[in-house]
């Protein structure tokens, strides 16, 4: 688990995205300022989890987010622009933007790159989410089992239904201590 990263700046990062035929070169702070995001970082695009499960899961579930204070919903991976766009054309994914890690760095920055050979993939990300405010790291949420060459595809903390799960509890909490405060 890496919950020391809480409360920590996300890692500064430039990210090559490829958008309406022209490169266009974007950091970090394009993404998290003056933002409350989710991020949700996965082994590959075009793999069965990520394709069938996490990527449309997140895309249905756009507006709750919304409705909970989320302003952007990002897909991160160790792909190229242009393998994060054609997955997302392909999935009709209009809703979840999507971050092409080419070089993996944000993701090794974030303690996250894991080596994938076993699969034929060298290094791609765990699989994880994180709720980021202005830049921050507010919440997380890991996939158990982190290693390299992992056998197995864990996806249960991650998915779109625990996060939203997390943050009505958040909601429902923060309106009990308002209440409390003010009696």
């Amino acid at each position: 688990m890496f919950d020391d990263k809480i409360n920590m700046q996300v890692p500064f990062v430039h990210f090559r995205v490829r958008s309406l035929g022209e490169w266009t070169d974007t950091n970090t702070d394009t993404y998290f300022k003056d933002k409350r995001v989710i991020v949700f970082s996965l082994p590959g695009a075009f793999t069965p989890t990520c394709s069938n499960q996490q990527l449309p899961g997140y895309e249905k579930q756009a507006s709750v987010f919304k409705e909970h204070g989320i302003d952007e919903i990002y897909c991160m991976s160790v792909n190229d622009s242009f393998v994060m766009n054609a997955w997302g054309k392909v999935h009709e994914i209009n809703k979840v933007k999507m971050i092409p890690d080419g070089s993996g760095e944000f993701t090794r920055q974030m303690g996250m790159l894991v080596k994938k050979d076993n699969l034929g993939f060298g290094y791609r990300s765990w699989r994880y989410a994180i709720m980021v405010n202005n830049g921050f790291i507010r919440q997380i949420w890991e996939e158990s089992g982190k290693m390299d060459n992992c056998p197995d595809d864990p996806y249960e903390m991650s998915n779109p239904e625990n996060i939203l799960e997390d943050l009505k509890y958040e909601k429902e909490t923060a309106g009990h201590e308002k209440e409390t405060t003010e009696d």
